[in-house]
């Protein structure tokens, strides 16, 4: 497979920046290292909850994450889940609570992901996705699959145990495939799920199934959703995606049929886009284009060329 990363560096995909932090897994096990990185003046703690955080903006007008150091931090044990540390050797932390804390300045507010990690810095933004992924999996994964019996947490938050038969649990990835797909006439096909709003048009995408790989599954996907069979499919770059535990994979896809047929249960409407199509669609504001912190932007501006237009602006 092919990868393009030196074809999207100078517009780079949300969350898959350096964020500049060790997750030092090699520390998870370790509880005396992991209380002496708790007590320590530097280390910086901020609350997640029902995957949101507290975002804050600076005088110089750019968006952070709230952290405290860790003595005024909310009470919790079982929740704490350590992130990793940076270059400084400063520790980093979740913790895991039914409500965000409230601010005396009342400056800060909540935010989730979608919002969040267009505006924080790599550090800020890598730092969420990791707690708001571990989140998602310790609410959903509280008893063993085994067994039935409530596991416990373990590993800084990385694992939950058994007590009842041993049984360890780690946080699940499922792979997802989202493609853009041109024909021989280099349209682009996007598709709108049911539940989106009027206009909303974005590439397609899906689960990767038991027993099949991942280019087995842009074919099967999209012949499944708009009736088009696809033959070429070339790997791009991928995208943590923890709505609630995904890694996007995004592909160019060769389509070796045009005609639509959508499968009316996921997608509502397909359609193919020339360039000015699509230009001339945005410009309009009939066709609005997927959300800024998906990877799917950034597969359609790799086949447009250029970043995309909006809404009155001249391309």
């Amino acid at each position: 497979m092919t990868t393009w990363t030196d074809r999207t560096a100078d517009r780079p995909i949300s969350l898959t920046a350096p964020s500049g932090i060790d997750r030092a897994a090699h520390h998870r096990l370790d509880e005396a290292w992991l209380a002496a990185a708790w007590s320590h003046p530097t280390t910086r703690v901020f609350v997640v909850s029902g995957g949101q955080v507290l975002i804050d903006e600076t005088a110089d007008g750019t968006t952070e994450l709230v952290m405290t150091p860790s003595f005024e931090a909310p009470l919790t044990e079982a929740h704490r889940y350590f992130l990793g540390t940076d270059d400084d050797g400063v520790s980093y932390f979740a913790l895991q609570k039914d409500a965000l804390p409230g601010r005396i300045d009342q400056s800060a507010r909540a935010a989730g992901l979608r919002e969040a990690g267009l505006l924080l810095s790599p550090r800020d933004a890598g730092l969420m996705v990791h707690a708001v992924a571990l989140e998602n999996w310790q609410r959903l994964h509280r008893f063993c699959s085994r067994c039935g019996e409530r596991t416990v947490i373990a590993a800084a938050g990385h694992i939950r145990r058994c007590p009842a038969c041993g049984a360890e649990h780690y946080p699940r990835t499922d792979p997802a495939v989202i493609m853009a797909v041109t024909d021989d006439e280099d349209r682009i096909l996007l598709g709108r799920q049911v539940h989106w709003p009027e206009g909303r048009f974005s590439t397609l995408a899906g689960f990767v199934e038991p027993g099949e790989s991942i280019e087995q599954s842009v074919r099967r996907e999209v012949f499944e959703e708009v009736g088009v069979t696809v033959g070429e499919v070339e790997y791009i770059a991928s995208q943590p995606w923890p709505f609630p535990s995904s890694l996007m994979l995004g592909f160019m896809a060769r389509a070796t049929s045009s005609e639509i047929n959508v499968d009316g249960e996921e997608i509502h409407e397909a359609r193919w886009f020339s360039r000015e199509d699509l230009r001339a669609a945005f410009e309009s504001g009939e066709v609005l284009p997927p959300y800024g912190i998906s990877i799917a932007a950034r597969l359609i501006e790799l086949w447009y060329g250029k970043p995309l237009p909006t809404r009155g602006a001249a391309a």
